[in-house]
């Protein structure tokens, strides 16, 4: 686990961002971004060519990881993307958005998206009142999304909650703390998305 934790801080550093992979851990002084704002390795101020792919690359990285997504998954979303309309760039980020681990942290019900992914794929989450353990799973306006009726897990969804009380909520989602679930009430905006990701210069990445 030490080593797991190590390894999320690091690609945080590597990033210069809060990727919130530690969930709450990382808006206290604890965050190792905030103690140690420098890249990892031996050398961290060594002089780096900033052509036009590392910049594009770094961005691209950053998105995959603020997500948890792996290469290939992130290469399907982006071909989803670009058959949809309107901005290509924006279709990515809603689709991402949608992930249902996403929206089980978002709404507080996890302590981080991997803590999502480890609750969805152990059968603790509920999509309109059915069990789903696909931490992937896009959701749709009007789902409903819970905890699923297992004590010991809801009352850890509870703690995760009051620890994330005080966060807003993005427009698009409404969340009742009283049965632990929340709804989606709207599909995701780019207004909605409040990580810094320049995401045209991921789609200039991935269409070359």
């Amino acid at each position: 686990m030490q080593i797991m934790n190590e390894r999320a801080c690091t690609l945080c550093r590597r990033e210069g961002v809060k990727l919130f992979l530690k969930g709450a851990r990382c808006e206290t002084s604890k965050c190792a971004v905030t103690k140690r704002n420098f890249p990892p390795g031996a050398h961290p101020w060594a002089r780096t060519r900033h052509s036009e792919y590392r910049v594009q690359l770094r961005e691209k990285q950053k998105l995959k990881r603020y997500y948890g997504v792996g290469e290939s998954q992130f290469s399907l979303y982006f071909k989803r993307a670009t058959s949809m309309k309107g901005n290509t760039g924006e279709n990515l980020l809603a689709l991402l958005e949608r992930r249902l681990d996403n929206v089980i942290f978002t709404l507080g019900l996890a302590p981080s998206r991997k803590g999502a992914r480890q609750l969805i794929a152990h059968g603790h989450m509920t999509v309109n009142g059915r069990r789903c353990d696909v931490p992937s799973a896009q959701v749709r306006t009007g789902d409903r999304v819970g905890v699923g009726e297992r004590e010991n897990v809801r009352k850890l969804s509870k703690s995760y909650l009051e620890e994330r009380s005080g966060y807003p909520l993005p427009g698009w989602l409404e969340r009742d703390p009283a049965t632990l679930s929340g709804k989606v009430t709207a599909l995701p905006v780019r207004a909605d998305v409040t990580f810094d990701v320049r995401e045209q210069l991921v789609i200039e990445l991935m269409s070359k």
